[in-house]
């Protein structure tokens, strides 16, 4: 019954099977698509923590499949996807299995762009959640400025960064820091997104460094900006940084939030499109079998 019920109670989880996506977040970005237009004349794109890979696959058939079905496949969009754990294969994605924080893996990104730029760089990745709102709010936030320094070495001049962002009161740091390297930078939260979750994303658009900026500045820049916005005080209403929060996707379609029938009594529950590939969990199942194949000792 688990599996029925967890398909009446989320739509998006139910319909991200049907439709083939691996995880139901491949809704929050073709939605974040739709308002922002953000693949848009995009050629070379980065999945950050892409694992398990709904955005890479996104990606994959928004991008590199129609210049195929054109018979174009020489002008496809490169698409690369980094994550420290494994996942299985994605036509037109490249994997590099490495930490975004690391040069190396920089490196690495733009020489599969033959030197080039990215034009879009996307990160759903999010900590594992405590429940206690600051404590993951103030991780996230770190991830997030993790992702930057990756950003700041392969993003072009005037390119789009998005990333997950947990909403607090401390979400104006954040933007403020964000606001050093994007004049243009928007809170999104997607319809397939809970409104019960704190959970939203970060449309960062049109990438222009300070002038001689060195990607090995950058946490001294992001701590001038903490530190500016630390000296002005409690702020009083009038003066209160206010942050541009857009909601997106199709306000009168399907409510995440929102319990929604089974099609029929003879709709059948899927499985998942893609099982974890390296999951925490492997090394106990691996035990369990190998426990189980072992004779029992005669009493």
């Amino acid at each position: 019954m688990g599996k029925a019920s967890k398909d009446k109670r989320d739509i998006y989880y139910r319909k991200a099977k049907e439709e083939g996506w691996r995880a139901r977040s491949a809704f929050k970005l073709l939605q974040i698509d739709e308002a922002f237009s953000i693949l848009k004349g995009v050629h070379h794109v980065v999945d950050l923590c892409a694992a398990p890979g709904s955005w890479s696959q996104v990606l994959s058939r928004r991008l590199y499949l129609p210049a195929l079905q054109m018979g174009r496949p020489e002008s496809a969009p490169k698409i690369v996807a980094v994550d420290l754990q494994p996942m299985a294969a994605i036509e037109g994605v490249t994997q590099i299995q490495g930490d975004i924080t690391s040069s190396v893996t920089a490196r690495q990104v733009i020489s599969h762009f033959h030197g080039e730029k990215a034009d879009l760089v996307v990160s759903d990745g999010a900590p594992d959640v405590t429940g206690l709102h600051d404590m993951d709010e103030f991780v996230q936030a770190q991830l997030i400025l993790a992702a930057l320094t990756i950003v700041t070495h392969v993003l072009r001049p005037g390119g789009t960064f998005v990333a997950k962002v947990f909403r607090g009161k401390e979400v104006s740091l954040l933007y403020s820091q964000l606001k050093v390297f994007f004049p243009d930078v928007t809170i999104a939260k997607p319809k397939s997104s809970r409104n019960s979750s704190i959970e939203a994303f970060v449309v960062c658009r049109q990438y222009t460094p300070p002038p001689n900026f060195s990607p090995s500045a950058l946490q001294g820049l992001l701590a001038s900006a903490a530190a500016e916005q630390d000296s002005r005080g409690e702020p009083s209403r009038a003066e209160r940084l206010i942050v541009p929060f857009l909601a997106c996707g199709d306000l009168s379609g399907f409510d995440a939030d929102q319990s929604y029938d089974l099609p029929d009594e003879h709709y059948v529950s899927l499985d998942p499109v893609q099982p974890p590939t390296a999951p925490a969990y492997k090394s106990a199942l691996a035990a369990k079998r190998q426990n189980q194949q072992q004779p029992r000792e005669e009493e």
